[in-house]
């Protein structure tokens, strides 16, 4: 393969792991914050015990998934979306901490999944296929 096509092959798996983080980062931001309180404690054990969380992590749920893929997509300050994915990883990590913390290991399988995608995104993003504005 060369190199351009390397590239370009690169290129599309990050933007691929992008859509795919900001997909459902906003899914869940709208779960949390506009869906029915009822259902979203529903999905979320822990809902009717920490309702100003729910909004708060809503609120950054959105916030991740509309970083991880605007500024990239438009053109317009590309590096906020590796800031975004950095704040991405520190959501997952501490999402899983509270998980654990719960007694609710087994539900921090996407966390990590989704953790993993922000370092690719990251390194993807800065080392191998960074996007530049025009």
């Amino acid at each position: 393969m060369t190199t351009s096509i390397k590239f370009k092959v690169l290129n599309i798996t990050v933007w691929v792991a992008q859509a795919l983080l900001s997909l459902t980062l906003i899914w869940a931001g709208y779960a949390k914050l506009f869906q029915p309180f009822e259902e979203t404690a529903k999905m979320l054990p822990w809902a009717l015990e920490n309702p100003g969380l729910v909004t708060l992590t809503g609120i950054v749920d959105l916030l991740g998934g509309l970083g991880i893929i605007l500024p990239a997509a438009l053109r317009i300050q590309p590096k906020l979306t590796v800031l975004a994915a950095y704040g991405i990883i520190a959501l997952m990590i501490v999402a899983s901490i509270f998980h654990v913390t719960r007694g609710e290991s087994s539900l921090i399988g996407m966390n990590i999944f989704f953790l993993v995608l922000a370092v690719f995104v990251v390194w993807g993003r800065t080392k191998k296929a960074p996007i530049v504005t025009k």
